[in-house]
């Protein structure tokens, strides 16, 4: 089932699908609710599942110049009263983990648990916080170019020759993702605050899916972290794409924390 509401005057698009215990699924930057397209057929089988385009990707449209981790979870929460759900599992890549954090932590009565997939509590360093500015100050020119000089760098080398079509079609999504999108979340990620000791102290059930071969998340650090505060972490070969890299573990590693 497709559907679209409309929040500050903007369309914004999300599916369900399934019946059951309510999982939410928030992509990454330059994604849309294609990339849990193995994903989905999985997990609805015993679940409800729903999957929101956030702003600026996919059919959904912008707000603004900015879009802060806090403004779309906002967008996602009145997704979810819309469908008049109360409870739920977030599961977040990427982008989308630090989205499902700030939902969090702004809702922490609907949350029955947090899996955070390729992504991070941390917030950025500096020296990330200064890519971030170079990225926006590029993609106003060279837009085309930035997107494909960053996105290969999100699979691991031996992921590239073997995972082909999928990263060409992983790519041309990314650049169907609006100009506005693009700056507006790099800046709403680059000013985003640290969510580590409320992820830490948190109560819900909490999972971290780590790419040991991923250049965007830092996974040693992560590994660390986890096992210091014993919240159950998975550890695959490949790179930050693992719902394409590593897909027959992800959804066993998915359907391991939903039970």
């Amino acid at each position: 089932m497709k559907n679209f509401i409309i929040y500050k005057n903007t369309k914004i698009h999300f599916t369900s699908k399934g019946k059951g215990r309510v999982v939410v699924l928030l992509h990454g930057f330059l994604e849309d609710i294609s990339m849990w397209k193995d994903i989905i057929p999985v997990l609805s089988k015993r679940y409800r599942i729903i999957a929101i385009d956030l702003l600026g990707h996919g059919k959904t449209d912008c707000i603004g110049y900015v879009h802060t981790m806090e403004d779309h979870a906002k967008m996602v929460r009145v997704v979810l009263q819309h469908l008049r759900l109360r409870k739920y599992f977030l599961i977040g890549h990427s982008m989308g983990g630090y989205i499902a954090l700030a939902y969090a932590k702004m809702y922490p009565k609907t949350i029955k648990g947090l899996c955070l997939q390729n992504s991070t509590f941390y917030t950025d360093d500096d020296e990330l916080k200064q890519v971030r500015l170079r990225a926006n100050k590029m993609a106003q020119s060279n837009y085309k170019i930035l997107v494909q000089m960053s996105f290969t760098n999100l699979f691991s080398k031996k992921s590239i020759p073997l995972f082909k079509k999928e990263l060409k079609e992983a790519l041309q999504i990314a650049l169907k993702t609006q100009l506005q999108g693009y700056i507006a979340s790099q800046e709403g990620m680059r000013i985003r605050e640290d969510f580590t000791q409320f992820f830490a102290n948190a109560s819900f059930k909490k999972s971290i899916i780590i790419g040991n071969k991923d250049t965007v998340v830092k996974g040693d650090k992560l590994l660390e972290f986890t096992k210091k505060h014993q919240i159950k972490s998975y550890l695959f070969s490949n790179g930050h794409m693992s719902h394409i890299e590593n897909k027959d573990e992800l959804i066993v590693a998915l359907q391991e924390f939903l039970r």
